[in-house]
């Protein structure tokens, strides 16, 4: 069921591909094919399957609108980061191609998995735009994927496999969109033999779990992970509390947990939005943890959490870029009031909670600044620049890797946010301006200029696996001995070695079970 689309477009454009005839837009200066199915609706009873291959239509296809979103609730930041949510269903399997012309040119590929904490997002979203890439001779692909209880609950082992949820269904629907690609990009003028798979926060998270997982084989050639590492992955008892708890919030037992495949998707989305809040309330965090739906650890996709399968030189011959961005947690912690005002007591009380018998040195590592400016740079380091920085260790002796960190501030409610986590979207897209989310995102010829260099970076090393470019200079590859890092903000891009050193030194010996989400 195709959702209306926006303003502006131009005319249509027929395109027969191996999947069946699209007819999309010109627009921008790119062609632009919307809602395209890339497999079977994952509905009835296949609900809680892996995806299962489409099968060519008839006729042409209606491409010109985007394709209904997945089940989600409705998030505090959409209005001015994402931008809408249209239509939702469980027939979501939807992608969205960018292409500068269908020519046989053989352009480098960029596949994009949205953020969202694997509960929110879409590929269709505004910010995702992918013209202004596209017109930088790339192809760029945005998909769907089944988030949080559809796409991120195990339930096989509550229900004796009558349900066969592993867990991984939101992960095997990116591999899917993987192989359509493989199969169909060639006809929108790329290659398939150059992927480059990019995503942020969860969605960067995904790309790690890609990146680690056994059954992604030649299907991406390289990976670009902004705010989002491999410190994920739950473990077959933590998947089973999980399940539980949505199983009790939906009135369930394990003994009759099968009448969840019969339940409308709203009971779950509501039985969903009460686990969040059970484990976002601090109640039952350390039983769900902080994210309670992510990939699991199923045995068939992923193996072993990701980062230990990076670290036993799973992808190591795979290019990437990993970075953050220098206040992540501030877009979190600034809208809790509760963490504006915390005292020193109460930051020190939750840094040893999370630091053992780290606490003396991260407690000298974040000794300067308010509470509230301490605990937002503790956590942005705990949950994002930590895991990046050993995501980029493990690759240090291997495939190239390249480390950056976002400097640039946000001017939204008089800068609270800082450089906080998201920020760099606007910007890797260059829709920065558009619309109310330039409020936040900012605009101007500095905007601009940074939004230029992010482009043509993120496209340089899509193209060849090096991101430098003119405006950058050389961009070293990171070595553990240097961890030399782009600073993107608002002047030139340039390089510092090893930025936050003393704070993110604090964290050594914190294990990974302390630390990301």
């Amino acid at each position: 069921m195709p959702v209306p689309t926006d303003s502006g477009t131009n005319e249509t454009v027929a395109l027969d591909t191996p999947s069946g005839r699209l007819v999309g837009l010109r627009r921008r200066g790119v062609l632009v094919f919307r809602g395209i199915p890339y497999a079977r609706p994952p509905v009835d009873q296949l609900r809680w399957r892996f995806p299962e291959p489409l099968v060519p239509w008839g006729g042409a296809r209606d491409a010109t609108r985007f394709g209904p979103v997945c089940p989600q609730a409705p998030a505090p930041f959409d209005s001015f980061i994402g931008g809408a949510l249209r239509m939702q269903s469980e027939d979501c399997l939807y992608l969205n191609v960018f292409t500068p012309e269908p020519d046989g040119a053989k352009r480098p590929v960029m596949l994009w998995l949205h953020g969202g904490a694997f509960v929110i997002g879409a590929g269709s979203q505004p910010i995702y735009d992918g013209s202004r890439l596209a017109a930088r001779n790339v192809v760029v692909v945005t998909i769907n994927y089944r988030l949080g209880a559809f796409g991120f609950l195990a339930l096989a082992d509550l229900t004796g496999s009558t349900i066969p949820g592993s867990g991984c269904e939101g992960l095997a629907d990116q591999i899917m969109a993987l192989d359509w690609v493989r199969r169909n990009i060639a006809a929108f003028g790329g290659d398939p033999d150059n992927v480059t798979l990019f995503g942020e926060s969860a969605g960067a998270m995904c790309v790690a779990s890609l990146l680690s997982s056994p059954q992604t084989e030649r299907l991406y050639h390289k990976a670009i992970l902004e705010s989002g590492a491999a410190h994920i992955g739950n473990d077959r008892e933590q998947t089973g509390r999980v399940a539980r708890a949505v199983l009790k919030a939906l009135s369930l037992s394990p003994q009759n947990a099968h009448h969840i495949a019969d339940m409308p998707a709203g009971l779950i989305l509501k039985a969903q939005t009460a686990v969040l809040a059970s484990a976002h309330d601090g109640k039952d965090q350390q039983k769900l943890g902080r994210l309670p739906f992510q990939p699991a650890v199923d045995g068939q996709l992923l193996l072993e959490r990701p980062i230990d399968a990076l670290r036993q030189g799973a992808a190591r011959l795979i290019p990437i870029i990993a970075g953050t961005t220098r206040d992540e947690w501030k877009l979190f912690s600034a809208a809790d009031p509760r963490l504006r005002l915390m005292g020193l007591g109460g930051f020190e009380a939750r840094l040893a909670h999370i630091g053992g018998e780290s606490t003396p040195a991260l407690l000298r590592a974040y000794a300067s600044g308010s509470a509230f400016e301490r605990y937002s740079a503790l956590m942005g380091d705990r949950t994002f620049a930590v895991p990046a920085e050993r995501l980029l260790d493990t690759r240090a002796n291997t495939a190239p890797a390249f480390a950056y960190r976002f400097d640039w501030r946000s001017r939204f409610l008089g800068g609270i946010f800082g450089s906080c986590h998201a920020l760099e979207l606007g910007f890797v897209f260059g829709t920065h301006s558009d619309g109310a989310s330039s409020a936040f995102f900012g605009k101007g010829p500095l905007a601009e200029q940074l939004a230029d260099n992010m482009m043509e970076c993120w496209t340089a090393f899509a193209r060849v696996g090096d991101p430098a470019t003119q405006a950058t200079g050389a961009w070293p590859r990171y070595m553990m001995d240097f961890r030399q890092t782009m600073i993107f903000g608002d002047g030139q891009p340039h390089v510092i070695a090893a930025p936050a050193r003393t704070r993110l030194e604090a964290w050594r010996d914190v294990p990974d079970q302390k630390i990301g989400v």
